[in-house]
């Protein structure tokens, strides 16, 4: 039965998680219209294992033949759900750490179209941090703040949380294919939410850590994670104010930039040449070194300030027919 007449899909990348997904269907609710499940290439046999044990007729199972990333298993999961009536798309964890009682409470922001989609958040409230190890606090803070610079959602914290909902209208214009197929999957899944921007919501939730194993090492992931952080800032960069746009904040990062440019440059050019000359700086060349610096990151300040403020706030997806009851 579908929740205030809108079909729902969720998507569950199933990668060793024999001894927890079958659970995790048993917990669905009945609003859920559809349950597609992506074998990931699962040395354990995840895809079989759901058929030999769940009769719900909802439950789909597709197949990759080799490992290819929780984000290639999202994107052959959000196409096969983009197949159905389905007006959202849910994705839930197979490995028991996510309560699929909470796909109402992910999906009425979108129904109400107070977003266009909704995301984890298990930092919103100091008691939903009690059970969760304490690497993975200091990890996901880390991981928090650089996605934030790189997505432009500055309002959204935990954004490497995978329970996410979306609406289908943002799914079709969305490039799925330049999703990154692995685990820099939410991040990048923000980041081009950003550039057609849409709007999203955190939902406090409490995460559930039992014996299962996780495949992401937070110390091994900071340094690729940096990377194709640093790397979306700069698309974003260029996108945002150069290519989609011309504004104020485009003016500041341009004069920022070289100011802070030709204030490095010439102060180090200086400083080398009276090491050689064994002269020390005048006054009048530490200023003219230093004001150009000061200047500039003020003004990448306020440009930063401005990007901020500009977080997307109005809703991009339209209620279709489908959607509605009739």
């Amino acid at each position: 039965m579908a929740i205030s007449g809108f079909s729902i899909a969720v998507v569950i990348p199933c990668y060793r998680v024999t001894t927890q997904i079958v659970d995790v269907i048993a917990q669905m609710p009945p609003s859920i219209d559809h349950i597609i499940c992506i074998d990931d290439g699962c040395p354990d046999g995840s895809g079989t294992h759901i058929e030999e044990n769940i009769s719900d007729p909802r439950v789909a199972v597709i197949r990759h033949k080799t490992n290819q990333g929780v984000g290639a298993a999202m994107v052959t999961g959000f196409r096969e759900a983009l197949k159905t009536d389905a007006a959202i798309v849910v994705k839930i964890d197979g490995d028991g750490q996510m309560n699929p009682a909470l796909v109402p409470r992910f999906v009425r922001p979108i129904i109400d179209c107070e977003a266009d989609v909704t995301k984890g958040n298990r930092f919103f409230r100091s008691n939903y941090l009690h059970d969760m190890p304490r690497v993975r606090i200091l990890g996901n803070a880390i991981l928090s703040f650089m996605t934030k610079l790189s997505s432009g959602y500055w309002n959204v914290f935990d954004p490497n949380n995978g329970y996410i909902a979306i609406h289908v209208d943002i799914l079709q214009i969305m490039p799925l294919n330049l999703l990154s197929p692995r685990y820099f999957f939410e991040s990048d899944f923000l980041f081009r939410l950003y550039l057609e921007r849409a709007v999203v919501l955190d939902i406090p939730m409490k995460a559930v850590y039992g014996d299962e194993v996780s495949g992401l090492s937070v110390r091994k992931a900071i340094l690729p994670f940096l990377v194709g952080n640093m790397r979306n800032v700069i698309k974003r960069i260029l996108y945002r104010y150069f290519l989609h746009d011309f504004n104020i904040a485009t003016v500041q990062i341009i004069l920022g930039t070289l100011l802070m440019s030709f204030g490095g440059i010439y102060g180090l050019a200086e400083w080398h040449s009276g090491e050689l000359a064994d002269k020390p700086a005048t006054a009048g060349t530490v200023m003219l070194a230093g004001l150009p610096i000061i200047l500039g990151f003020q003004l990448l300040l306020s440009a930063l300030n401005f990007d901020i403020a500009s977080i997307p706030d109005r809703v991009v997806h339209k209620l279709t027919p489908r959607d509605q009851d009739t």
